[in-house]
């Protein structure tokens, strides 16, 4: 009877937990190429994608594409893009500014164009 009871209360949480994600209004899904080694890169380049529950995204360390979805009413792809150079990240419409991308860890930098 223990184990049922704390069985159930993980199934709560863990219903509480998926559930509490918002839902973006809007969406609009677009596919990226964002230059990056590791998963350090792949943590920094989704916090820059992610923006007040109007934007998200999932980098893919191996073939370097990132799917974005995003409030078509409240951001774009390029100010997405944008943000993501701005924290040292190459990607296809936006470079980084050099000083920012030599400051990412070694593990971070990648050959560049």
């Amino acid at each position: 009877m223990k184990h049922l009871k704390n069985i159930t209360i993980i199934f709560a949480m863990l219903f509480t937990f998926t559930s509490c994600e918002a839902k973006i209004k809007n969406a609009k899904t677009e596919t990226h190429k964002v230059w990056g080694n590791c998963g350090m890169c792949q943590e920094t380049i989704e916090k820059a994608v992610k923006q007040n529950n109007t934007a998200k995204g999932k980098w893919n360390q191996k073939t370097k594409m990132i799917t974005i979805t995003y409030d078509s009413t409240k951001t774009n792809s390029d100010a997405i893009l944008k943000r993501i150079a701005q924290v040292g990240y190459d990607n296809e419409k936006y470079t980084a500014p050099n000083e920012v991308y030599n400051a990412r860890p070694k593990c971070c930098q990648y050959k560049r164009k």
